[in-house]
């Protein structure tokens, strides 16, 4: 049996015909014949039914046709494997990426990256770090862009950007108009955070010392909101609930014309999150991890600073 005889048989079976099959295969028709007929032979049955002026297929005939579709559909999966190996660069790249980093980041990564490699579309997943690593150690995604810290989990890292974090009040709140705020100050308003299973409050609680001090009393953060979203949260804060934390990247461009809210830095020293890209050790399309580096290195970010010599380590 050979993948030429399973290329005939497909071939036949969707024009039902041996003459427009063979010409549909660059061959003569004898030459198709007698490789079905040598094929049936093999197999001791019969595939196709000839008489008239179409060929039928036999039941047992149309279970082999289909079982040869999707053994040529494979060849052509390993032939674009060995493609992608000589071109790392060439074929999708599947790229997964938490939700607070995703709307700011991805608007422009994907613009950069149809321009430097339009050859390596993105295929992209938003979800949760604890999702994402899943998917990249089950393989359907070659690389994620997540937070630190990440749990031990064997992934290579690398990292990408340092992205400090900032306050959002309403407009008309007291601490609008002040230069900076101090993070123990956060423990005397009500705060919105994200809902459990976001990275981003773990690492808001964590890198805020006061919030996390008194998550766990009466006062403060315990009286807190829980959204789904960042843009939520931040819709939440312009109706005066409440104050909120968000990413440097997530603050517009314009701040000022972001009519009811107002950003507030912290004071020193800033509290921030590490932004890394992981992938599985034996990913081997090390060009294309590097293209997609440089690309989201390329991106202006508000407020971020990019780690360009960053080494590549493991979670």
């Amino acid at each position: 049996m050979t993948l030429t005889e399973l290329k005939y048989i497909v071939a036949v079976s969707r024009h039902k015909h041996f003459g427009h099959a063979a010409e549909a295969c660059f061959v003569a028709q004898p030459t198709l014949s007698v490789a079905i007929k040598k094929l049936e032979d093999e197999l001791g049955v019969v595939i196709f039914e000839r008489g008239g002026s179409e060929v039928s297929v036999t039941p047992l005939g149309a279970q082999i046709v289909a079982q040869a579709e999707r053994v040529l559909e494979q060849t052509a999966a390993i032939k674009e494997l060995a493609k992608q190996n000589k071109d790392p660069l060439s074929g999708p790249f599947r790229l997964g990426v938490i939700y607070t980093i995703a709307p700011y980041l991805l608007p422009q990564l994907v613009k950069v990256m149809i321009e430097q490699v339009p050859q390596m579309p993105l295929i992209l997943q938003e979800n949760y770090t604890t999702r994402l690593i899943e998917l990249l150690r089950q393989g359907e995604l070659d690389a994620a862009i997540m937070a630190l810290p990440l749990p031990s989990t064997g992934l290579q890292i690398q990292d990408l950007y340092d992205e400090p974090f900032v306050v959002a009040v309403p407009k008309n709140h007291p601490w609008a108009t002040r230069p900076s705020i101090a993070s123990e100050e956060l423990k005397s308003e009500t705060m919105l955070l994200l809902g459990a299973g976001h990275c981003f409050r773990d690492q808001v609680l964590e890198v805020c010392p006061e919030m996390a001090r008194f998550s766990n009393n009466g006062d403060g953060i315990a009286r807190t909101f829980e959204g789904s979203s960042l843009e939520t949260i931040r819709h939440m804060v312009a109706s005066g609930i409440g104050l909120t934390v968000l990413p440097a990247a997530s603050v517009p461009p314009t701040p000022d014309k972001d009519g009811m809210l107002r950003y507030v830095s912290f004071e020193e020293p800033v509290p921030s999150r590490r932004v890394v890209l992981a992938w599985r050790k034996s990913f081997t399309r090390q060009a294309a991890l590097e293209a997609l580096r440089q690309g989201i290195l390329s991106c202006d970010l508000p407020g971020v600073t990019m780690l360009p010599d960053a080494k590549i380590t493991e979670s």
